[in-house]
């Protein structure tokens, strides 16, 4: 049970995110970085309280799901869909540009980004300072994650 409250806190901070006017969500792995710009103006964001989903457009969804481990989240990107499971994948990261959650997948990490503006110039690189503050890249690999919970 107590999952499922970290779950829905987690899931409230996710929407929260989306309040913002221009969110970045960044798919990381040994390949490279993956970037996707969402204008929630024109996105339209449904949150489904009873179900604790969070659907924008068909590009990003999470929603808290009931499982017998007692409760997990799964988030759809791309052709990512990763499951957090209570504390440890993920982290909070707060920057003058704007803050983030940062998911933990195996050697990947997605990374959900407010922006307080559109970012103009030096995206990926902006980006990418964003997500180092809790992920570790060395050679292509991820060496280490600093979750927040």
């Amino acid at each position: 049970m107590h999952a499922l409250f970290v779950l829905g806190d987690l899931r409230a901070k996710l929407v929260k995110q989306f309040q913002s006017r221009f969110v970045y969500i960044t798919e990381q792995n040994a390949e490279g970085i993956y970037i996707a710009e969402l204008d929630t103006e024109s996105a339209l964001v449904v949150d489904d309280k009873p179900g604790l989903k969070l659907k924008v457009g068909d590009h990003f969804s999470a929603s808290v799901l009931p499982s017998r481990e007692g409760g997990k989240l799964e988030i759809k990107f791309r052709e990512i869909k990763l499951t957090v499971y209570g504390i440890g994948d993920y982290a909070f990261v707060t920057t003058a540009d704007g803050h983030g959650i940062v998911f933990k997948e195996g050697h990947s990490v997605v990374m959900v980004f407010a922006a307080h503006q559109q970012l103009q110039e030096g995206l990926t690189k902006t980006l990418k300072a964003v997500t180092a503050k809790a992920a570790k890249w060395r050679k292509g690999e991820l060496v280490t994650f600093k979750a927040s919970e």
